[in-house]
Order: structure tokens, then sequence, then C-alpha cells
């Protein structure tokens, strides 16, 4: 599997789709860039999306910086030292505190390798972490797709089903069903036409979709290093309440 690691590929994959879908050429003219949004597949990462979950992006900033102030770095195995207090001085609801200490145990008990699972095929990583408490299919398919995977489309997102509704000209935001089924016709460059329409939202709503843990003036810029170990598919983690 090809993965996405600099801009060239991001202009590469955009030509690709262009050619397939000629109305993405409009789509491509609107927008004054389409970002690399690559982020290192670790801890840190992945508590940026969990935090993010169904909250404004400038919501999710806020208690994600508090989180950083907290915790230094923004690891698991500090997460754990600072305990529960850290996240509820952070303000992040009950159900976020539970999957941040669940992810963060399964981390350091070595049940989870988070640069492995970034190299494992798509359906069997999100499999994996949809199997911890709070992490359900939209938060792993943007850890993917932030990780370099180039081929994941995570049609539950709000900012993205508007966004192809303004870009393609529909008169309703698609439904997440619809959006994947249309989406079909983007692979194997979803990841990429996802980053072109997270774009548009931007040009629309003059705000990025994502918060950032680590740069925030400069959030996606290539962070990518090969993992340090054999890849592994972890399939095997049980939910735990």
């Amino acid at each position: 599997m090809e993965r996405i690691r600099s801009e060239a590929d991001i202009v590469r994959a955009l030509d690709e789709l262009e050619a397939a879908d000629p109305r993405l050429a409009g789509v491509r003219r609107r927008v004054s860039a389409v970002d690399l949004r690559l982020s290192e597949p670790n801890f840190a990462s992945l508590a940026a999306i969990v935090v993010a979950q169904q909250v404004s992006r400038a919501s999710a900033q806020a208690m994600l910086d508090r989180l950083s102030r907290k915790v230094q770095p923004l690891s698991a195995g500090q997460l754990l030292a600072a305990g529960p207090a850290a996240l509820v001085e952070a303000r992040l609801s009950q159900a976020k505190q539970r999957a941040l200490l669940a992810l963060a145990a399964s981390i350091e008990e070595e049940k989870l390798d988070l640069a492995a699972l970034a190299e494992c095929p798509s359906a069997e990583a999100i499999a994996t972490l949809s199997a911890l408490p709070g992490i359900g299919p939209w938060t792993a398919e943007v850890f993917l797709l932030t990780a370099g995977h180039p081929d994941v489309f995570p049609s539950r997102d709000v900012a993205l089903q508007a966004a192809v509704a303004e870009g393609l000209g529909l008169t309703a935001r698609p439904a997440d069903r619809v959006l994947a089924a249309m989406a079909l016709a983007w692979s194997p460059w979803r990841s990429v036409a996802t980053r072109l329409f997270w774009a548009l939202y931007r040009e629309m709503k003059g705000r990025e979709v994502l918060p950032s843990v680590a740069a925030p003036h400069n959030p996606w810029k290539p962070a990518m290093q090969a993992p340090s170990r054999p890849t592994i598919c972890f399939t095997r983690l049980s939910r735990r309440d």
C-alpha cells in the first residue's frame, strides 16, 4: 500500500482524482491549498481526535490546550502518571476521560502499537481501534488519514458532508451512507479527496476542522517515521467499561 508522505503525493493524487471525477477540478480551483495533514501515529495525535469528537473545533482546541499544559509531554505514560484529575481539570467529558485512560493503558501494557497499526489494512485497523471504549469508526478513520493512509474516508464527518454538498452543488448535505457510496469513485485516493473537501470547508467557514496537539500555527507539516518494530496488526482488544 502506497502511503501519503509528501506534498508531491498530494499533488499527484489530486491530478488522478480530477481525471477520475472532473467535478473535483472545480473544487480544487476554489481552495488556496490542500494541506498534507500528517501527524505522528502516536497517543498524542489520537488523543487530539478523541477530544474533537462531537464538539466544535474551537472547543476541542481549548480542551486539548488545557490537557497539554497539564500533561507534558502528552503521552500514554505521562497521562497515566497524571491520573484522572488532569482530564477533569482539562474539562473533558466523562466519556472522553474513559476513552483516553483506556487508550493510554492499552499502549502502556503493550497491547496496542499505534505506529504499527497505522501500517495495517484500514478495515483491520479500524476494527482494532473501535474495540476500545469511546473510539468509533470516525475517530479511527481520521487517525489513519492523518497517519498517511491513502484510502480512508470519514463519511460521518459533518464538515465533510457540508463541503461535499457545497462543492458538488447538492441540494442537501448527504447522509453518511450516501456519502460513503459516492466516495467509492475516489478510491484509491479517498484520503486526499477528504483533504480537498476539508480545504473547501476552511474556505467556506474560515476555520480548520480538527484541533492540533503539537503545532497550532502549522499543524500539518510532515512528521512521518517508519515503525520501530515489525508491523503487527492487533485485533484482539476487547471493550472495557
